[in-house]
């Protein structure tokens, strides 16, 4: 395998992309361990059609904010192992996230020498440190230029965040420079507001316009919510829950069902304002939590998703 074969599939502006997020497991569980959580997953995952996985790298982020994290941290295994496992046992790509602040440039690159063989990592996102406070080794753009000047051809992504957008008003500037930096797409954090997503996706349309340039495709992240610890863990994220949304949650019969509606309600939002402003969009379907409940949710969270999606994009292309 040399090369990535999602770099085709998102270059083809007409059709949507479709993933599941997932965490290594924590970093005590055996290999043979780390195998079987795989099989699990993909035994929940045989029911649906996707184009690949999302594997993520934690990073302890209590740096960043001065709340307490409502779930414990737990180290977690390489990114890399999992990948392998998930990717040699489904036959799909996956895309690796890697955080790269803690180790220098050397470091970074062996990573990248071994995450590209034996792991057979073809595509990645990198992530900054969480706040910029803290033992920086490697900034973000430093990370891209090494990368740039690797002799490996990986498909670069990027991470997105309309939040940031909301109180910066320049995450669309963001993607313009991490563009430029390499990256070919880029992945939201979870969306609980989608005015804050259409802001963004609109304000990044015009920008590409105006510079005459194509956007680079997004893929928006949308996760099920079924209690308010989830709920809890999702605001210290820095994922923005408006109030509203909050007791629609909180005060319905299921939660979780309800928060499965309120996704829904929100992609549709984001697909009439700006479905057709020209960029190719996608999906990533995650799981917060390892509540059985919850995975099981967000499998059924990504078939209303994905259809959604698909018809959107069907209707555009009567349209043109």
């Amino acid at each position: 395998m040399s090369h990535s074969r999602l770099k085709q599939k998102f270059a083809d502006p007409t059709r949507g992309v479709y993933f599941i997020g997932t965490t290594p497991p924590k970093s005590s569980v055996s290999m043979e361990q780390l195998s079987e959580i795989g099989n699990k997953l993909l035994d929940r995952l045989q029911q649906i059609d996707y184009d690949g996985v999302i594997v993520y790298d934690i990073q302890d982020e209590s740096s960043r904010i001065d709340k307490p994290r409502p779930f414990p941290f737990m180290n977690t295994h390489d990114p890399r192992d999992y990948s392998t496992i998930l990717r040699e046992k489904s036959g799909r790509p996956v895309i690796t996230y890697k955080s790269v602040s803690q180790r220098n440039k050397d470091d970074f690159n062996e990573w990248l020498d071994k995450a590209w063989c034996p792991h057979g990592v073809r595509d990645i996102v990198l992530v900054g440190s969480p706040s910029a406070d803290g033992d920086i080794k490697l900034t973000l753009p430093q990370a891209y230029t090494a990368l740039k000047e690797h002799s490996l051809d990986f498909n670069l992504g990027g991470v997105t965040i309309a939040e940031r957008h909301a109180s910066k008003g320049n995450e669309h500037l963001r993607l313009l420079e991490k563009s430029a930096q390499g990256c070919e797409f880029f992945v939201s954090q979870a969306v609980y507001n989608p005015q804050a997503t259409i802001d963004l996706l609109s304000s990044y349309a015009r920008e590409c316009k105006e510079r005459d340039v194509a956007p680079k495709r997004i893929i928006l992240t949308f996760t099920p919510c079924g209690s308010a610890k989830t709920l809890e863990f999702m605001e210290w994220l820095g994922i923005s829950v408006p109030q509203a949304t909050r007791h629609r949650i909180l005060d319905a019969h299921n939660p979780l069902a309800e928060s499965i509606r309120i996704c829904r309600n929100n992609l549709d939002q984001i697909l009439e304002a700006c479905g057709n402003l020209g960029i190719p969009l996608g999906l990533n379907i995650e799981s917060l939590t390892n509540r059985k409940e919850e995975i099981d949710a967000a499998i059924r969270l990504y078939k209303l998703l994905k259809a959604t999606l698909d018809l959107k994009l069907a209707e555009l292309e009567i349209n043109n």
